[in-house]
């Protein structure tokens, strides 16, 4: 044996003095796939209809299409569902604020109180919303979910639409919320103009909601969402250039008004038959998917695709400018659209893929996703934050209740037994639905008015069978009275377990559900 002043150093660097270029890119790879990416790609305002890819599907549970999946066009979106699994139970938050928030958090609403879109500046709770619900947004950083990646090494990225704190708040910023990098975020929920000419409102447009950063951009030609694409892929190229497992949040301000026309795609749909507004919201879409093509391209450029997890959604319901809001039209053959208690109002796309599929992929074997798949069984806003700190083996912080559930077994083409079919949403302000809770509970939905005169139905309680009728053409509450109290019980408990606000009355009463008698 060699005397120890002649013993070899360990294996790694012995290499690393023979070879030196050869071992670094070896390690560097190794490095980088310790951990796997992983890509939220939010859209906003986006509902399930809003796209060539059918999520609904006939009683067999295959596809089915509806006019709406003819008229647009986003072959990205249809790509990414070929290579993983859509949800066609996908629930968020009517509104923005509440979802990006749920995403943050893996918290329902009710529990984290941001339970309405936060209005810059200031409280818009409404005449007779909860004095206390949490208008200055989430702040604490070490219990979101890029705080959490952050401590396991993630670069976390934000790009795009934020919407997670009024101004002069820290939750104003991303960088308050555990993202190492914002682009683009603020308290805006919607950008004063999709024009580089424009300067995105710096220049011309709504200057109070220009959108920041992108200073480089204005006076030119680049729509936002391609501006923000070029942005995405230059964060990609940073973090692997630094050897860095990422998170990105990469939040289009699309599909939200102002519904300017993209120049690119104006033409596709130039002979519709439908309105400026209804064609320009196309054009939006379009956009909204060449960037996720795009960023797919980038990923397999780099050759970190396959060591890529996307998680694509919506986070709320249409906002299609194609008829009245409670009516079936934007979403349909679902009822409402966007800022509704209706499935419309409520029901988001949903797909999970890995961005290039292998099979031996260690990554893709921690959580193989079927390709091609439609999952029936529910999922919701909560669930990302418990599938994504799973998948990267970091854990929730002790304290930190949670209400998701890790999607694992739905991705993988399973059931999960121990889900309940469970979705509850409270909403005690006013918008398009006002004052309200909603639980969605199996195949039975009921829907609490605190203040029926205030909302179209003009009624306490609506009841529907989604199962028979799930498009909510018939409320069935004054036929099924048992139902209907066994449901308003599981509502009533859930929002006390949670801690739900309620509205008050004129005179500052508080409001809260009752079973009927």
């Amino acid at each position: 044996m060699p005397s120890p002043m002649f013993r070899l150093p360990n294996m790694r660097l012995w290499l690393a003095l023979i070879f030196p270029s050869v071992i670094l890119a070896v390690l560097s790879t190794a490095h980088a796939n310790e951990k796997p990416n992983i890509i939220v790609f939010l859209v906003d305002d986006m509902g399930p209809m809003d796209t060539s890819v059918p999520f609904m599907t006939d009683e067999q549970s295959n596809p089915k299409r509806y006019p709406l999946n003819d008229y647009y066009r986003t072959p990205g979106m249809e790509r990414l569902a070929a290579q993983g699994t859509r949800l066609n139970n996908f629930y968020a938050m009517s509104v923005c604020s509440p979802t990006r928030t749920s995403i943050l958090t893996g918290q329902n609403a009710t529990r984290h109180g941001v339970t309405q879109w936060i209005r810059s500046e200031g409280n818009n709770k409404g005449p007779f919303g909860p004095p206390d619900w949490n208008w200055t947004g989430f702040q604490d950083a070490t219990r979101t979910l890029p705080g959490r990646l952050k401590t396991a090494g993630y670069r976390t990225i934000f790009i795009g639409k934020a919407h997670f704190g009024p101004n002069d708040e820290p939750s104003e910023f991303p960088e308050n919320l555990g993202f190492d990098i914002n682009i683009a975020g603020c308290s805006w929920g919607q950008p004063g103009s999709y024009y580089g000419e424009d300067g995105y409102g710096h220049l011309k447009g709504n200057k109070k909601r220009a959108v920041p950063h992108l200073e480089k951009y204005h006076g030119s030609e680049k729509f936002l969402t391609e501006a923000l694409t070029i942005e995405a892929k230059q964060q990609i190229d940073n973090a692997v250039k630094d050897d860095k497992p990422f998170f990105l949040d990469l939040a289009l301000y699309a599909l939200h008004a102002p519904f300017h026309s993209n120049p690119r795609y104006a033409a596709n749909y130039a002979d519709s038959g439908k309105g400026k507004s209804a064609q320009a919201y196309a054009t939006l879409v379009e956009s909204m998917d060449t960037c996720l093509n795009d960023v797919m391209d980038h990923l397999e450029a780099k050759g970190i695709a396959e060591d890529t997890l996307i998680i694509f959604l919506g986070d709320n319901g249409s906002d299609a400018p194609l008829g009245p809001t409670h009516e079936h039209n934007s979403s349909f053959p679902l009822r409402a659209k966007k800022g509704t208690h209706y499935e419309g109002g409520m029901r988001a796309p949903f797909i999970a893929a890995w961005a290039k599929p292998n099979t031996s992929n260690p990554w893709q074997q921690k959580l193989p996703i079927a390709q091609g798949a439609i999952q029936q069984q529910l999922g919701c806003v909560m669930d990302l934050y418990p599938t994504i700190l799973n998948l990267a083996g970091v854990a929730v912080p002790k304290g930190h209740a949670i209400d998701g559930t890790d999607l694992a077994k739905q991705l993988s083409g399973k059931r999960n037994p121990d889900r309940e079919e469970r979705f509850l949403m409270h909403f005690p302000h006013s918008h398009r639905s006002n004052y309200y809770t909603v639980l969605r509970l199996g195949q039975w939905k009921v829907i609490y008015h605190y203040l029926p005169s205030m909302n179209p139905a003009k009624t306490q309680y609506e009841l529907f069978n989604l199962k028979d009728d799930p498009f909510e053409k018939s409320n069935v509450a004054g036929e099924q009275p048992q139902v209907l109290k066994r449901m308003m019980g599981e509502m009533i408990e859930q929002l006390q377990a949670e801690g739900a606000l309620y509205p008050v009355d004129q005179e500052g009463k508080e409001l809260r559900p009752r079973i009927p008698q």
